[in-house]
């Protein structure tokens, strides 16, 4: 529905109660700073709402979650927009990127972080304790939304999931109260907000453990496409024995030929392996020898650097762009198929398509929370881009890639259903885990008010 006053029941708060009440910005559609304000890191769906809340406080969001309520508004949140899934047309958008709070405790190795706050600066402010918070490839994701879906790590086979250090959850639920969930408070809750993705309430603040962690060896081993079917062959059989120390991934891209790419990597199909090891950088050099061995990089940037600089091993781009993507947790997987996968998305794909397959185990397998599919091996993640190509196109190309890997599926991930995929997040959690989300769905939010 679209907001306007004449649709407001008198005995409910009207948009100049919710303005008296916030201490962000309420937006309307027309106002200056609406569209900057729905607009994310995702730009391929963005949020139509018909009120728009800024909120700087958690006291915003009860008022926001209230004002929703009284006018049967559904209920959207959005920090970064980085995995904006479903978008909201004429309900209530809740931004929380003004509650940027990071505050670390280092005698307790822990930090509190607001639902805006970003990994990079978490990353940054707890690197002078030698500390650091288990945080994925990119420092612009929200520490919020990253942890509600369990959280990839880059350090992810040591340290297991973000969601796994989660020690409270500060959230507003349907019913307007505000609440600080924990193990001890409210563990069926708890349980579910780490790992369970989003719908149960809005974040307002984060608390979790940080690992100690201050530096580490990593960066990137790029192959061209002369090299590629022996580099992804090498790639998975050197990750048959890894010690959980290294959490490794393979990036495959097809570049555009166009003038606005880097010479090095214009029209060129490149293999990216990306590693982070806790260990010496003696050791790393033993480890990543048989990759070396495939022959010839492109770019070889693996070295000993300060964990701040951690986001230069991924470099994922910082632009905002319009995305769509898929995910496929495995069991296995053999070189034939990633051979058919990279031959599928490569050059002669449809839209430019990134491939990253990253090597699971370790820590990952391990935890609690409502992380699905802990034993899968490999996670293969699929991004196209949108920007010239429909929806649909995009979802064909993606289907014949899960074609090719369904002899080894067994889940998807939440964290990287990137577009409206309706019921395939139920692919996400196994059979015990969905019914005990349902359960909390139905407890916390009977009338479906965080429905998108």
């Amino acid at each position: 529905m679209n907001f306007t006053q004449d649709t407001v029941p008198a005995a409910s708060p009207t948009l100049a109660d919710l303005t008296g009440q916030v201490t962000g910005v309420v937006l309307v559609p027309g106002d200056d700073g609406y569209d900057a304000e729905r607009s994310g890191y995702q730009t391929g769906y963005r949020h139509r709402p018909s009120v728009i809340v800024g909120a700087a406080s958690a006291a915003d969001v009860v008022a926001a979650v209230c004002y929703a309520r009284a006018h049967g508004l559904p209920v959207s949140v959005q920090s970064t927009g980085h995995g904006l899934a479903a978008a909201t047309d004429g309900g209530l958008l809740i931004s929380t990127r003004r509650m940027d709070e990071v505050r670390i405790d280092a005698e307790a190795r822990t930090a509190w972080a607001g639902a805006g706050a970003l990994c990079g600066k978490a990353i940054e402010e707890a690197a002078p304790y030698g500390l650091a918070p288990v945080h994925g490839s990119s420092p612009g994701v929200s520490v919020a939304g990253f942890t509600l879906g369990g959280g990839l790590g880059i350090l992810g086979r040591e340290f297991g999931y973000a969601s796994d250090h989660v020690r409270a959850v500060e959230l507003v639920t349907a019913d307007g109260e505000l609440r600080r969930v924990s193990e001890a408070r409210d563990p069926d809750l708890f349980r579910a907000l780490r790992g369970g993705g989003h719908g149960l309430g809005v974040v307002t603040g984060l608390e979790f453990g940080l690992v100690p962690v201050a530096r580490v060896y990593g960066g990137q081993l790029v192959f061209g496409a002369d090299l590629l079917d022996e580099a992804l062959a090498a790639y998975l059989a050197w990750t048959e024995d890894l010690p959980a120390t290294l959490t490794s991934s393979m990036g495959l891209i097809a570049y555009p030929d166009v003038p606005a790419m880097p010479g090095h990597l214009r029209g060129r199909h490149l293999a990216h392996i990306r590693i982070a090891y806790t260990g010496t950088a003696e050791d790393g050099e033993r480890l990543v020898a048989p990759l070396r061995a495939v022959g010839p990089r492109v770019t070889d940037t693996l070295r000993d650097m300060p964990y701040t600089e951690s986001q230069t091993i991924h470099q994922d781009p910082t632009t905002p762009h319009a995305y769509d993507g898929d995910s496929v947790l495995l069991s296995g997987l053999d070189a034939d198929a990633l051979r058919a996968v990279a031959a599928l998305t490569g050059p002669d794909a449809p839209m430019m398509t990134v491939v990253q397959l990253n090597h699971l185990g370790g820590a990952l397998a391990e935890g609690g929370g409502s992380v699905g599919h802990r034993d899968a091996r490999y996670l293969v993640r699929l991004l196209s881009l949108l920007d010239d190509t429909d929806v649909a196109a995009v979802r064909a190309l993606h289907a014949e890639v899960r074609g090719v890997l369904a002899p080894w599926a067994v889940g998807r991930s939440v964290n990287f259903l990137f577009g409206d995929h309706g019921d395939a997040v139920a692919d996400a959690y196994e059979e015990p885990v969905r019914r005990r989300l349902a359960g909390a769905k139905a407890a916390y939010d009977p009338e479906n008010v965080f429905r998108a």
